[in-house]
């Protein structure tokens, strides 16, 4: 199997590691697998794949989208480095408002597989990153976009700055709402 399929602390949040075939011409990776990654319990069929590229202190997050829309996302930074979190949504859940994040680089090649029911955010941590993205679920649909702030104390999440004043956010972004105040539809289990 070209990949490994770690746990992280919110058991349906899966940190993929691919197997990277390197030699003096360069390397050559599988980036997904549709039976591998059924494997290991991602059964999903992907509708969309996007690309962003953004400077060093963009926070872009933290993003969902409400169903019948609701996307998973298997992400990955193909170019410098992010901090890529997800925030469980999922009222119900044993793990409602805790968060995880990892280091996404294009050095490590690292992926984070972020299933429906969460919130999406990553904060770029070199001079530039890429990050490419598939999405399972719902095509991109406005009207049932939607997002929590990015520095919720109730979800508390410690994103690697010096001081926010470095963090650097869309008009949207920074008037999200915070967690308690958004009315959710993902139910834990469902």
């Amino acid at each position: 199997m070209p990949f490994e399929f770690i746990n992280t602390a919110i058991p349906d949040v899966i940190l993929v590691k691919p197997k990277v075939f390197s030699d003096k011409r360069g390397f050559f990776m599988e980036t997904y697998k549709k039976s591998d990654f059924k494997l290991a319990g991602i059964d999903t069929d992907f509708v969309q794949d996007n690309h962003s590229k953004s400077v060093k202190g963009v926070l872009r997050g933290l993003h969902f989208q409400r169903d019948p829309f609701a996307q998973g996302k298997l992400v990955r930074c193909i170019r410098g480095k992010i901090f890529d979190v997800a925030v469980d949504i999922r009222k119900g859940s044993p793990t409602f408002g805790k968060w995880v994040g990892y280091e996404l680089s294009e050095e490590n090649r690292l992926m984070l597989w972020i299933p429906k029911g969460f919130a999406h955010g990553f904060l770029t941590l070199s001079d530039e990153a890429e990050v490419v993205y598939k999405v399972s679920g719902g095509e991109y649909n406005p009207n049932y976009d939607a997002g929590i702030r990015w520095d919720d104390p109730d979800i508390g999440i410690d994103w690697p700055v010096e001081s926010v004043e470095e963090i650097l956010l869309s008009e949207k972004d920074r008037n999200l709402p915070f967690l308690k105040d958004v009315d959710i539809n993902f139910v834990y289990g469902r």
